[in-house]
């Protein structure tokens, strides 16, 4: 799978990938996602690889629909 798309998405804290994972899964599950390998815990911001650009905007609402991550 190529992930061609991007989206940056405001996660503060520790743990940023295993909860964007918790939170994709009861939000998106279908969602196709590729992750970065590590976070830094002072970074605000999380860089999220998608296949198209449907995937980005579903993301995008799901998003703007709950709290946070």
């Amino acid at each position: 799978m190529t992930f061609k798309y991007s989206v940056t998405l405001p996660v503060s804290g520790p743990n940023k990938l295993r909860r964007f994972r918790q939170w994709a899964e009861a939000h998106v599950p279908a969602l196709s996602y590729s992750l970065p390998m590590q976070t830094p815990i002072k970074t605000e911001t999380m860089t999220i690889k998608l296949l198209s650009l449907e995937d980005r905007q579903h993301l995008l609402e799901a998003f703007a629909k709950s709290s946070q991550l």
